[in-house]
């Protein structure tokens, strides 16, 4: 299938620093995000192929898909922020948390990205307190559907708070971009900023 549409890169510190092609076409510097490169679609379709944990779980299971859970059981004031907690993993890919401190400069080229796309869609960055507490809590949903048995207790295992009752779907991608972009319209409608 012959490719009908070329993708311009604009000179700028793209070029410079390095660029990506996104899902949707898009040229996008990790080192210089500017907001017209964020694509909403490209955060679903990307979150939607990436497995949690690194692909260390039993069934495939998507940020993406975690990311709705997390969603659903935010305050309508949260539920686009709680959509989009992970959105920056649709361009710096899933990193567990173990590993983050490891990486030299991570937090910062994280949390300038998340700045970027906070802004663009209009949610609230840091996240708040109600959004962290439910991204940690799910872990223990998740550890107890989706993760080999272990003999260490959940607090040390990073799960602190007892499980939300989550059930995991374990969504095909398609479902789960379809999922992510189905709430990201209906937050959109109904979410206000703090």
């Amino acid at each position: 299938m012959p490719v009908t549409d070329v993708i311009t890169i604009p000179k700028s510190n793209a070029v410079i620093n390095g660029w990506m092609q996104t899902f949707s076409g898009a040229a996008f510097s990790p080192a210089d995000p500017q907001p017209d490169s964020i694509i909403i679609e490209d955060i679903a379709h990307a979150l939607a192929r990436q497995c949690r944990f690194g692909g260390h779980c039993i069934k495939f299971y998507s940020v993406g898909e975690h990311c709705c859970h997390v969603s659903d059981r935010a305050s309508i004031v949260y539920k686009l922020s709680a959509l989009m907690h992970d959105a920056s993993e649709a361009y710096l890919v899933d990193i567990p948390r173990p590993v983050k401190p490891l990486l030299k400069n991570y937090y910062e080229i994280e949390d300038r990205l998340m700045r970027v796309i906070a802004e663009k869609f209009g949610f609230d960055w840091p996240p708040p307190d109600e959004v962290k507490y439910l991204d940690t809590a799910i872990l223990s949903d998740e550890r107890e559907q989706n993760m080999a048995g272990m003999d260490i207790d959940a607090k040390a295992w990073g799960s602190p708070y007892p499980a939300l009752g989550i059930k995991l779907r374990y969504w095909e991608p398609e479902r789960a971009a379809f999922e992510f972009m189905d709430r990201f319209h209906r937050s959109k409608n109904g979410n206000s900023r703090s």
